[in-house]
């Protein structure tokens, strides 16, 4: 049976070595589609921010009113708030829809870029690589739409249990007061338990993690491809845990340093914010907030994402050597 080693820095090596094999294709595929991505995520951001403009007017006048009357006021009071929730919302699925179209295309590519460089393909361009990408994106959109589903599922049901038990309806664990000693009950089913639910939704994307590759290299249905990807790993989870752990560490060291890098960014944006908005603080509030978080999230794509592409991609060729070697000696 073909052994590829339990270490995970193995197959490190191997990712990165398809990357400087095809650094052209790959990579220069990697930058089109970061690019095209933060074009349609600010457009997005903006289309929502034109949406509840005349709202933010709104809530400026109000504030204004209740302040040169000498009055108390509630931020967002006056039926300010559902119209920027029901906004926020939409702006929130269209750009969750585009964080799961950009997984799909670049597992998908970086997936076929390992396969060709495995049958020593020679040149790879980067117009064949979308030709072959586009072939199966319905697919691969789906598998990783359902995987964040099933994802999803779990850490909803963790937060919804804690919020449970911190609303005192779980019988027999009564929450405790801020500063106040905890009780073994309350910290096990209060902290312990969803600490450990929640701690399986990241499990189980490692182990779906093969799933993308087995819908674009092997043509299999979304769901079957799911059900390959949990077998392909079944024999490997303590290197699926590893590697999984290794690149969901890379993305949270440059996602963290790059939020606080973006915070002067923020600054100008607010000062354009309040230029363009006639020194409403309120829309240049919100616009200072998100800004940091959302410059962070557009360079996982070109700094993050080529590494865990072709991790999980090379991975998934190991795995499947592993296999088709254990039937030939069987």
């Amino acid at each position: 049976m073909a052994h590829h080693g339990n270490q995970p820095v193995g197959s490190l090596g191997g990712a990165l070595d398809v990357v400087r094999r095809h650094p052209r294709a790959l990579y220069g595929f990697t930058l089109r589609v970061s690019a095209l991505t933060a074009l349609l995520a600010c457009a997005i951001v903006a289309g929502g921010f034109a949406q509840t403009w005349d709202t933010f007017e709104a809530v400026r006048d109000y504030a204004d009113t209740n302040i040169a009357n000498e009055d108390s006021y509630v931020a967002y009071a006056d039926g300010g708030m559902p119209p920027l929730v029901r906004a926020g919302a939409v702006v929130s699925l269209l750009l969750l829809v585009l964080a799961l179209l950009v997984l799909s295309v670049l597992h998908s590519a970086y997936a076929l870029g390992d396969s060709h460089a495995r049958r020593d393909g020679g040149p790879l361009t980067t117009r064949a690589l979308w030709r072959r990408t586009r072939a199966r994106l319905p697919a691969a959109f789906m598998v990783n739409a359902l995987t964040g589903l099933a994802v999803a599922a779990i850490e909803l049901t963790a937060l919804m249990w804690w919020d449970l038990v911190e609303r005192g309806k779980v019988p027999g664990v009564e929450p405790t007061p801020l500063h106040g000693t905890a009780t073994p009950q309350y910290t096990l089913v209060g902290w312990v338990l969803p600490i450990a639910v929640g701690c399986l939704g990241p499990l189980l994307y490692f182990r779906l993690s093969l799933a993308t590759a087995e819908t674009v290299l092997e043509g299999r249905s979304p769901f079957v491809a799911l059900y390959r990807s949990w077998v392909l790993t079944r024999r490997a989870r303590r290197r699926v845990l590893g590697l999984g752990t290794l690149v969901t560490a890379a993305a949270v060291l440059v996602f963290t340093p790059a939020r606080y890098a973006a915070a002067p960014l923020a600054h100008f944006a607010g000062l354009g914010m309040l230029w363009l908005s006639d020194d409403n603080v309120w829309i240049t509030g919100v616009l200072v907030l998100i800004l940091p978080t959302a410059v962070a999230l557009l360079l996982l794509p070109p700094l993050v994402m080529p590494l865990v592409c072709a991790v999980f991609a090379r991975l998934h060729g190991e795995l499947r050597a592993d296999e088709e070697a254990g039937r030939v000696a069987g």
